[in-house]
């Protein structure tokens, strides 16, 4: 086989395109594969020829696709990093969600939990209660919000517009889904404000 030229010890012709070549020298790796000696035959063979097509494109003999270089200066192309995906949420709203510890959603989860059973299961107090509850629900926000940031006002704000958004869409809810419910008895108020209850615990857990 050291009589041969690179081309015969490939199997291939000299007029056989570059990938005619690849594929003979993979195909002989693969039959020859675990034997040193004929795997390091074949490689030689092929840096060979690659080489001599160089030579034959610098001498403006042949074309060689762009993809052929110098063997010792072949490197395997580091792998592409998949692009990072980018931010879906804005700016804005990313500065003002946290990602809160487990202790700083069961606490006010916890404060919020008992003012709703207030409201649920002590109706004899009438609007009172509700409305007794309802302050402690706005004072206890207030303060895990402010507790966060420092920052009173915001935490006024926030409480302040979660509290109306949640007695809003609290009554229009109620409106329709307790006529259909016939085994739960509940007023409109008593629904809409454990509504409201459940809005200012997401917002006193999860905005900053």
């Amino acid at each position: 086989m050291s009589d041969q030229n690179p081309y015969e010890k490939l199997g291939v012709s000299e007029e056989a395109s570059f990938d005619e070549i690849q594929d003979a020298r993979n195909r002989l790796f693969e039959q020859h594969n675990g034997d040193a000696k004929h795997l390091e035959v074949i490689e030689a063979a092929y840096d060979a020829i690659l080489m001599d097509r160089l030579r034959m494109r610098q001498e403006g003999k042949i074309k060689v696709p762009e993809r052929i270089r110098f063997p010792e200066l072949r490197v395997q192309s580091p792998p592409k990093e998949s692009p990072t995906p980018r931010e879906q949420s804005p700016a804005w709203l990313q500065r003002m969600l946290d990602q809160p510890a487990p202790a700083d959603i069961l606490l006010p989860g916890a404060w919020f939990l008992g003012l709703s059973s207030i409201s649920l299961f002590y109706p004899e107090g009438g609007d009172q209660v509700l409305q007794l509850a309802l302050v402690v629900g706005v004072g206890t926000s207030i303060y895990f919000l402010n507790r966060k940031e420092g920052k009173f006002g915001r935490a006024v704000l926030f409480t302040l517009v979660s509290l109306i958004i949640g007695l809003i869409a609290g009554g229009l809810v109620a409106s329709w889904l307790l006529p259909q419910i016939s085994l739960i008895s509940l007023e409109t108020n008593q629904f809409s404000t454990v509504v409201t209850f459940i809005l200012l615990w997401l917002v006193s857990s999860f905005l900053r």
